[in-house]
């Protein structure tokens, strides 16, 4: 059985983004493949949209148990554009299941436009890392979007600087989130902490301490740091010790 949904908003494209038949025989620029997976780039009316596409949820019992990986992107986007949080639009979704195993899947996303990655930007060591004024801007941005996804008991699990887009206005938007999952108690605590090591795992190389103190204190909502933040920090500033 297979479900198959196209925003509205897209229906001139039914054609190419319909059905899974139809975007499963897409032919367009290759980006990434892997076993089960793989992402191409195509365009249409002078508009760029990223076609992932999964024909495998891992051996066994993962076929048949949990969310598949391409669903649970899907959701976890819409999750962002419920909560407020910037990411890219969704253009089309869905997934096919034969005697509930998983046998392929698909999320069509729209490209946004004009935006490059920060992990791109610190590459090539982009002159406005060294603006005070537009680090600020973004960090405001990053810090309420993070914020929001823990207060939900949400976590990325994936935060990197690769998944963050800016573009040329300053604005900020999440994407690519298929491990990202909700927590409880513990788990939630340790998820919170490796999200904000992974944003500083850059971080520390990018920008000064000031700065990094500062998002966090934004994050926080918060003037000065207390005693349970300081032990936070130091549990940050650790998580990938060893493992770098």
């Amino acid at each position: 059985m297979a479900g198959w949904k196209l925003d509205p908003a897209y229906a001139g494209l039914a054609k190419d983004f319909g059905s899974l038949d139809a975007v499963f025989a897409l032919t367009g620029e290759r980006l990434t493949k892997d076993p089960l997976s793989e992402v191409i780039r195509i365009e249409r009316d002078g508009v760029r949209y990223y076609v992932k596409r999964y024909w495998g949820a891992g051996k066994g019992l993962r076929r048949y148990l949990g969310r598949p990986r391409v669903k649970a992107e899907w959701q976890n986007l819409q999750y962002f554009r419920k909560w407020g949080v910037p990411t890219a639009p969704i253009v089309a979704w869905g997934l096919e299941r034969k005697l509930g195993a998983f046998v392929r899947g698909a999320l069509i996303t729209r490209e946004l436009s004009g935006t490059e990655d920060l992990a791109l930007l610190a590459k090539r060591r982009d002159p406005r890392l060294d603006d005070p004024r537009w680090v600020d801007g973004i960090s405001r941005q990053l810090a309420r979007a993070t914020r929001t996804l823990h207060d939900h008991h949400f976590a990325h699990n994936d935060l990197k600087w690769r998944n963050l887009l800016v573009n040329g206005e300053g604005e900020l938007f999440l994407i690519d989130c298929p491990t990202g999952a909700f927590w409880r108690g513990p788990l939630l605590r340790h998820r919170v902490i490796k999200d904000l090591a992974c944003l500083d795992k850059v971080a520390k190389y990018q920008l000064s301490r000031t700065q990094r103190l500062r998002f966090y204190l934004q994050y926080r909502g918060r003037e000065r740091l207390g005693i349970c933040d300081k032990r936070r920090i130091a549990r940050i500033l650790a998580f990938f010790e060893g493992r770098e």
